[in-house]
């Protein structure tokens, strides 16, 4: 039972992130397109109703994560995140009432099943629940350095490709952080209260980061392609919150001939991720 709960509410916070995008993204190509960065998107976007529906799906899909994080390890949890996309596309599709090619399902099937050997081959372990304060002052610094620069670096190119890719990694950066910082959040309101929680700086520094996400990812589904933001969010988020994880909260994986397996994984996952994102350009 260890593993089912994480995984039950990581599964069930996948789906709403994933109902979330597909709104999200009709919602971001019906406002003025911008060159720059500007915080006034989001003020245009809350004028849409498919756009709030979208967030309160991302609330939902906040509550399934806490769920998750304070059951599982982090490096077992946000991996699953990678299920988004294939969810996205398949609602997408009920939504518009299209139906997908098997090209498109074999895409899926291999996401699906190299998620699933990665993840039972890499067998994360470890679930603890607090970071020495160490820890914290170098990862945060070094993550806000990492945003800055990507954030940087999208908006002196133009609209496309390379401008999605940068938005798309700065918002995987600013989600696992987000993660990270959300399970020490959840520990502390588990053990100490309601009150602690709202008198931890996790708590204001995980919705800090989140906003941050959020006003990345709008850039990012502006900026360029689907096909170049969304394996870097993605496979970005994935990493990264495995290297956190191994990182701040000492989690364990399988090494030896166990890499073997992992590395057919995630081979797999990557060529279904890319499929799956060159099929969502067309999506709506």
């Amino acid at each position: 039972m260890g593993f089912v709960l994480p995984v039950l509410f990581a599964l069930f916070a996948a789906f709403s992130n994933a109902l979330a995008t597909v709104l999200q993204r009709r919602a971001a190509l019906t406002v003025p397109q911008s060159e720059g960065f500007r915080f006034g998107l989001v003020l245009d976007l809350l004028r849409r109703p498919v756009w709030v529906v979208g967030i309160l799906a991302v609330i939902a899909a906040g509550a399934g994560q806490a769920a998750a994080l304070a059951t599982g390890a982090l490096a077992l949890v946000q991996p699953l995140f990678v299920l988004e996309l294939p969810l996205a596309l398949l609602i997408a599709s009920l939504l518009t009432r299209r139906r997908l090619p098997g090209a498109l399902w074999l895409a899926v099937a291999g996401v699906v099943a190299g998620l699933g050997v990665a993840l039972v081959a890499a067998s994360p372990a470890g679930n603890r629940t607090d970071v020495p304060t160490e820890r914290w002052v170098v990862t945060l610094p070094a993550c806000a350095v990492i945003v800055a620069l990507l954030a940087l670096a999208g908006l002196r190119r133009p609209p496309g490709r390379s401008r999605a890719v940068c938005f798309g990694a700065a918002t995987a950066v600013c989600y696992a952080l987000t993660a990270a910082l959300m399970k020490s959040s959840v520990h502390v309101l588990d053990e100490h209260g309601i009150g602690a929680f709202f008198t931890s700086w996790e708590t204001y520094a995980f919705g800090a980061s989140g906003i941050c996400a959020l006003l990345l990812l709008e850039h990012a589904m502006q900026g360029g392609p689907l096909v170049a933001s969304q394996p870097a969010l993605t496979l970005g988020d994935a990493s990264i919150s495995i290297a956190l994880g191994v990182v701040l909260y000492e989690e364990h994986l399988r090494s030896g001939w166990w890499l073997l397996p992992q590395l057919l994984g995630v081979a797999l996952v990557c060529a279904g991720v890319f499929a799956l994102s060159r099929a969502g350009e067309g999506a709506p």
